[in-house]
């Protein structure tokens, strides 16, 4: 077999990323059944269930081949894979949508999902520019609008970014105790430099910074959460979201996306999960997208946020070490041979 130019291999890459829901480019992956010690739920009640696990992702075609890897890892790990509900939350254009559910149906016959369309007017007007053009995706806002779109009766649920992959039942992570009060838990890390999340301009306004002030100012990633709906909608948090960022176009707090908001609302004030559930910064920084190694400890869910996304990587045949740890979830079909 001839090794094509890294140059070609990365241009052919780029070139199918936006074509990936135009035909059939995922094999079909197989289907898994619940142990016998799963409860029985009946198909017409999976949406409601309180009993399944419910979980939340945002599908592009930019981010499709990741998403589909981060499906079969939930599935293929979980002890009761027929009891998961997924809820994706993709662009309101109508031919998106039809793509992207004839391609989920494709390569997952079984699953039980349901597709929302995310409007990007909903949003766009109170976007702020960030330093990665990719964060300023209205639909990388969509996270913050999940309790106005989900149906009333879904009352927690799993969020995850689709550049990652589970290799534990996430079972134990939608059983993450929230308290009497609290909206949401994630991995949290507190020894991280907090201030750097935001600018001078936040910091040396009183009013803006004493936001802090009673609050143990942790970091934590936006990318895998376990959420209260029900707390979330009492509470109107996609109100206090929204008006933080309406702060943001006036002054110019921060430059990360939609992540800062969810720490102005939530930070130092959400339940914290053990980092196993989050592997997170395996994308490497988001400026130059080294390779990086696992944080110490054990591991459930390895992220690949920042820069770097495995499946690029590995078409540009510049992989990291830990890339190889999310190659046996691809599922993309390719449509071309390297051999002569």
């Amino acid at each position: 077999m001839k090794q094509l130019p890294v140059a070609i291999l990365m241009t052919l890459s780029l070139l199918l990323t936006p074509c990936l829901t135009e035909s059939a480019k995922f094999k079909e992956a197989p289907e898994f059944y619940n142990s016998p010690e799963c409860p029985s739920i009946k198909e017409e009640d999976m949406i409601c269930s309180e009993e399944g696990v419910h979980v939340a992702m945002t599908l592009d075609t930019t981010y499709l081949r990741g998403s589909m890897a981060a499906i079969l890892s939930i599935l293929q790990h979980s002890w009761c894979p027929q009891n998961t509900f997924f809820h994706f939350v993709c662009s309101a254009a109508s031919d998106n949508k039809t793509l992207l559910h004839a391609t989920l149906s494709a390569t997952f016959p079984y699953l039980n999902f349901r597709l929302y369309p995310f409007s990007d007017d909903v949003v766009s007007s109170i976007i702020s520019t960030s330093i990665r053009a990719a964060l300023d995706c209205p639909l990388n806002y969509a996270r913050s609008y999940l309790p106005n779109l989900l149906p009333l009766c879904v009352k927690r649920l799993v969020y995850l970014d689709s550049d990652l992959v589970l290799v534990d039942d996430i079972a134990k992570l939608a059983r993450t105790p929230l308290g009497d009060t609290h909206v949401l838990a994630a991995p949290e890390y507190c020894n991280a430099n907090f201030t750097s999340y935001f600018t001078p301009t936040f910091w040396s306004n009183p009013v803006l910074s004493a936001t802090f002030a009673e609050r143990k100012a942790c970091y934590f990633n936006t990318g895998v959460m376990v959420i209260d709906l029900e707390r979330w909608r009492v509470g109107e948090y996609t109100r206090r979201i929204e008006e933080w960022m309406e702060v943001q176009k006036r002054m110019r707090i921060y430059e990360l996306g939609s992540l800062p908001p969810f720490l102005l609302v939530f930070g130092g004030d959400i339940v914290p999960v053990d980092h196993r559930w989050n592997q997170h910064g395996l994308g490497g920084d988001n400026f130059r997208g080294l390779c990086r190694n696992l944080h110490p400890g054990p591991v459930s869910l390895l992220h690949w946020s920042g820069k770097g996304k495995p499946w690029v990587r590995l078409d540009a045949n510049r992989p990291c070490p830990l890339d190889a740890l999310w190659a046996p979830y691809d599922l993309l079909q390719t449509p071309f041979s390297l051999d002569s």
